[in-house]
């Protein structure tokens, strides 16, 4: 019999949005072994590479390449074993997918004929619908202020003067950017949000950077990867704060995985680096830049970019001062860097000039209380302002 080929499920949240196929590696007659990579697959956070798992020969491509939204376990290639031949059963396989195919775009006719019996029943003024037929204006997303809901002429000419906006060029919206959107939505909705802020003084942070970097040059350390080394031992000594709110319970995690936001042309993602506290310094800079440019080239396996406690998100490098950053679920708090810049301090009472970066905390006040967030960002403070600590 021929061997389906499923669009598989990448990440998490391809039940919901699908995939993308972005590419055929195989093509139809291609020989097939099992680990050869057949397709890539967009999911929410990268260009995944699909192995096969049986071997013998691409009979039929259902789907081409280019195609978003595919469901998961959908059927989108056939392949057959080497030196048989099914053309029967291929053909009965496809007459069976074109039939359900059939199926479903006759469902949704209906539903737009009952879409346009309802459309007739609209109550709306006989001016109103003119207006609305001449200028392309769908009534039924309009509410009517007349009496008793009845849609008339002021109501058409509000939307008139919408629609006459011109907006300009329409971007198709990739997976990646659904999920990133309707993500970021459910944080702002259902966690409660509270942001602490405080100011660091980065002086001996910066010249340890450079004593590193002077002693191997090679491997080159940042000011990030020295915050989230900190930020590591920071929670090491608050494990509380490592620990998400899932189903009304508080879930807290063993080990400190520390997500760093990773920003590419359509979007973001958020790879993971694991048992932060237990690695040295010029560990986590090489994982993170391998974690980088892999997420930027869509090369992350999902184990790499799914979970975490904590994150790090850094716009310094963009001279951004300060800002506070959205909580990526489930986590319970992430951290946002700004640029450090030199300004006056007060020291003993003299006005010096110090090098300070101010960073903010965003918090799930579900799972972290104000004290306890406060605790936190005081020692991730003085682990930045005491940075030799962070080496021992």
């Amino acid at each position: 019999m021929p061997i389906k080929i499923l669009m598989p499920a990448l990440s998490p949240t391809m039940n919901k949005t699908g995939g993308k196929i972005v590419k055929w590696h195989k093509q139809e007659s291609d020989k097939v072994e099992v680990g050869d990579v057949i397709a890539e697959i967009e999911t929410d956070k990268a260009i995944m590479e699909f192995e096969s798992v049986d071997e013998g020969v691409m009979a039929k491509i259902l789907v081409p390449a280019g195609t978003s939204g595919v469901p998961v376990n959908q059927l989108i290639a056939l392949m057959i074993e080497e030196g048989e031949e099914y053309l029967d059963t291929i053909e009965d396989i496809i007459a069976e997918v074109e039939i359900k195919e059939t199926v479903k775009q006759e469902s949704r006719s209906d539903e737009r004929k009952i879409d346009k019996r309802q459309e007739e029943r609209i109550k709306i003024t006989p001016i109103a619908s003119k207006i609305a037929s001449d200028h392309g204006v769908d009534i039924k997303q309009l509410r009517g202020s007349g009496p008793y809901g009845r849609i008339i002429k002021i109501d058409v000419l509000d939307a008139v003067s919408v629609n006459d906006i011109n907006y300009g060029e329409v971007t198709e919206v990739s997976s990646m950017r659904q999920v990133i959107a309707q993500r970021l939505v459910e944080s702002k909705q259902t966690i409660p949000h509270f942001y602490l802020t405080v100011d660091c003084q980065v002086d001996k942070l910066i010249t340890l950077k450079n004593a590193i970097n002077t002693h191997d040059k090679d491997n080159k350390v940042t000011i990030n990867d020295l915050v989230i080394k900190a930020a590591a031992i920071g929670i090491r000594k608050f494990p509380a704060i490592n620990a998400s709110w899932i189903d009304n319970k508080i879930l807290k995690y063993h080990s400190i995985d520390i997500s760093v936001a990773v920003a590419l042309d359509d979007g973001l993602v958020t790879p993971i680096v694991k048992d932060v506290d237990n690695k040295n310094i010029l560990s986590i800079s090489l994982e993170v830049k391998n974690l980088v440019n892999r997420a930027r080239s869509g090369k992350l396996r999902p184990e790499e970019f799914q979970g975490g406690g904590f994150t790090v998100s850094n716009l310094g490098m963009f001279g951004i001062k300060t800002f506070s950053a959205i909580i990526n679920p489930p986590q319970s708090c992430i951290i946002a860097i700004g640029t450090s810049e030199k300004r006056p301090i007060v020291v003993d009472e003299k006005v010096e000039i110090a090098e300070i970066m101010t960073v903010t905390l965003s918090v799930d006040h579900r799972t972290v209380d104000g004290v306890l967030g406060a605790k936190f960002l005081n020692a991730f403070k003085y682990y930045v302002e005491n940075p030799l600590l962070i080496l021992i």
